[in-house]
């Protein structure tokens, strides 16, 4: 596949200028027009946009999500799930641990402490279906927070996160929307076309994460003012969007390691410690039993509610739940699948798939359990009144329910802490993926672009919280995921092809007559021998792989290159490259790497060379556009390695013929 160049790019901005500028111009259009409005009106123009998308076009929200998770699944449980992203020989850059601390915080961290309490309250008090206040009402509760919140949520996130990842780290693309779509429209990618997907990208990024931020930022104002009695409006609420998003900003300048990865552990571990807390001091032995009855309950209905848009008896209820969430969730897509992405380098299809979808939504699960039935437990005991509450404000429901605690300054004072991190840690994820989208793909991307991004988000979460508060906010959420709703199925449907591809020619390669490539040459056997007790050193591999290995691969691209074919040796200090070229986005690589190993123990001679590489061994592996084949030349001859080389190409040259030119 053909990658996009730095032609494109602006020496002065580093960025894909018609995405960057575009992106720009478009958010702050869309700012001008709700800045420059009366607020009634405003409100009453973006209720009118939320009305028009829920009531022609919740099908298709109802839909394409559940294409998402079955799509996701089934490529999770499929062949296909043990394809790696990244070269087979890659292994994944951050412990699991680490791994689901960024993907969660980036994901819903917001989400489930705003959430957490208010959502199974406001279902109690205000059921789709059937009386409320009931126990009938506390049941249906907790299943719907557990479908807005669980498999479907994060299947949509699975299913970007994947197409970016393959895409990216597999077939070497961008970093960006774009490159999913390779495989239905090809190099166009690099045209007005991928410009447009990006954009979109971008936007939906900005106005989902923006959504994000003005929840946190109304929780922040009701924590502080429960702690110390700031007051709760939006002059305080923006200067709180101002403070954290220069925490956010200093965050995103740290890069993932430094400080992304880490503010993410973090969070995790509060989250833990206040649900723990909540655990304990509230109903125990009840919570534990709820949380098996209600995930047993959300698997046993996951169908139905799927699927269910109350054709036959219309209800408002469901543009203000479900399809929100919907459009919430696709157009958090590009950002929580981007950093997803970025993560997920080296780990298995079928392991990305389990992590990204069942672990977060088992934590979630648990989280609203504990923090929802212990709510509703003390609603229906007449202990506290949450309902009122929550009608009141919803941000202060959480807050409201810690109260009634024990230790409650202190559990309160940790909920503040952990919604500001989370808040942080929404910004500067969303601040490097839009960075990356609109740099072409660049992975680490300039400082300044991330500052301004990071600034931007601020900007824009206080701009539509000062127009239209929660309304504006769920508005520009459930907008924005329409059209990127389109283009994640045009994704799918792309990666389907890519990795239907790969599979074939996966099965092809094995089944093609001939020798194995590790054996393909007919090497003496005391000749291989001589090469396994002779541990060479890293001086001895150098002076084969410039001696032997990159000889035979100039003299293989010039005898292809006079058949009429392109073919380049491209070579480095450790390793060289032989790529053809067939006129299509199949191209055929064959490497050589050098790879430095422990001495075996059973090694029977000495090993050459100096004594501070005493437990080096060196080694020449091959790796072919896959990756690394795990499998040793050093020691071949010339005409050995050109055997191997011949032996891979025929292989290749098999399913080329198979499937491509047919």
């Amino acid at each position: 596949m053909s990658e996009n160049g730095n032609s494109e790019k602006s020496s002065l901005f580093q960025a894909s200028a018609p995405v960057f500028i575009g992106s720009v111009v478009l958010i702050f259009s869309v700012l001008a027009i709700v800045w420059f409005r009366d607020v009634d009106d405003t409100l009453a123009f973006v209720t009118s946009i939320q009305n028009f998308i829920v009531g022609k076009f919740g099908w298709f929200y109802v839909f394409a999500v559940a294409v998402f998770i079955v799509f996701a699944l089934g490529v999770a449980m499929s062949s296909m799930g043990s394809i790696r992203l990244g070269p087979d020989d890659s292994e994944p850059d951050f412990s699991t641990f680490s791994w689901f601390s960024m993907l969660f915080s980036a994901g819903m961290g917001i989400g489930i402490m705003f959430y957490g309490v208010a959502e199974p309250i406001m279902h109690y008090s205000n059921p789709p279906v059937g009386p409320a206040e009931t126990v009938g009402a506390a049941r249906q509760a907790m299943e719907l927070a557990f479908f807005h919140w669980g498999l479907h949520a994060w299947a949509i996130y699975a299913v970007m996160g994947l197409s970016l990842a393959y895409f990216g780290f597999r077939q070497g693309l961008p970093l960006t929307v774009r490159s999913a779509l390779y495989p239905i429209i090809g190099d166009r990618i690099h045209g007005w076309m991928g410009h447009v997907v990006d954009i979109f990208a971008v936007l939906g990024t900005m106005f989902g994460v923006a959504t994000s931020l003005g929840l946190g930022v109304m929780q922040v104002n009701a924590g502080l003012s429960y702690l110390f009695g700031i007051p709760q409006d939006t002059t305080v609420q923006v200067i709180l969007i101002v403070v954290i998003t220069l925490m956010a900003t200093t965050s995103v300048v740290s890069g993932i390691n430094a400080g992304i990865r880490r503010l993410s552990e973090i969070n995790l571990l509060l989250a833990v410690l206040l649900m723990l807390f909540v655990l304990v001091m509230g109903p125990t032995v009840f919570l534990l039993t709820a949380t098996v009855q209600n995930t047993g309950a959300y698997l046993s209905d996951l169908v139905n509610k799927t699927f269910t848009l109350y054709a036959y008896q219309p209800n408002e209820w469901i543009g203000n739940w479900t399809l929100f969430y919907w459009g919430w969730w696709i157009s958090w897509s590009p950002f929580v699948g981007m950093f997803i992405a970025r993560v997920s380098r080296g780990r298995t299809i079928r392991e990305f798939v389990i992590g990204v979808l069942l672990v977060p939504s088992a934590f979630t699960f648990l989280w609203f359990t504990v923090f929802g039935n212990t709510a509703l437990e003390l609603q229906m005991a007449g202990t506290a009144d949450i309902v009122s509450a929550v009608n009141a404000d919803v941000a202060v429901a959480l807050f409201k329910f810690l109260e009634n605690l024990p230790f409650a300054s202190i559990s309160m004072g940790l909920a503040t802490i952990l919604v500001v991190t989370f808040f942080v840690t929404s910004s500067d994820s969303g601040s490097l993926v839009i960075d990356i989208i609109t740099s072409g793909g660049q992975e680490e991307p300039p400082v300044w672009q991330r500052i301004f991004w990071a600034l931007t988000e601020g900007v824009v979460a206080a701009l539509l919280l000062l127009a239209g508060g929660l309304v504006a906010l769920q508005t520009a959420a459930i907008t924005t995921g329409f059209p990127l709703g389109i283009i994640l199925l045009l994704v799918s449907y792309g990666l389907f092809l890519a990795l239907r591809r790969e599979t074939q020619r996966r099965d092809t390669l094995q089944s093609a007559h001939g020798v194995s490539a590790a054996t393909a040459p007919a090497v003496p056997w005391r000749q291989r021998l001589g090469t396994l007790l002779n541990q060479p050193t890293k001086e001895r591999a150098v002076g084969f792989l410039k001696g032997t290995v990159i000889p035979a691969l100039e003299d293989v691209a010039e005898e292809i290159r006079g058949r009429g074919l392109d073919a380049q040796v491209v070579t480095e200090d450790d390793s060289a490259m032989l790529t053809v070229s067939h006129g299509s986005e199949d191209e055929f690589q064959y490497g050589v790497t050098m790879k430095g190993v422990n001495i075996p123990s059973f090694a029977i001679t000495e090993l050459e060379g100096k004594k501070a590489e005493s437990r080096k061994v060196w080694r020449i592996e091959v790796s072919l556009r896959e990756g690394g084949q795990r499998y040793d030349i050093m020691g071949y001859t010339k005409e050995q390695v050109i055997a191997d080389l011949l032996a891979q190409y025929e292989r290749h040259m098999h399913y080329f013929h198979m499937h491509v030119v047919s």
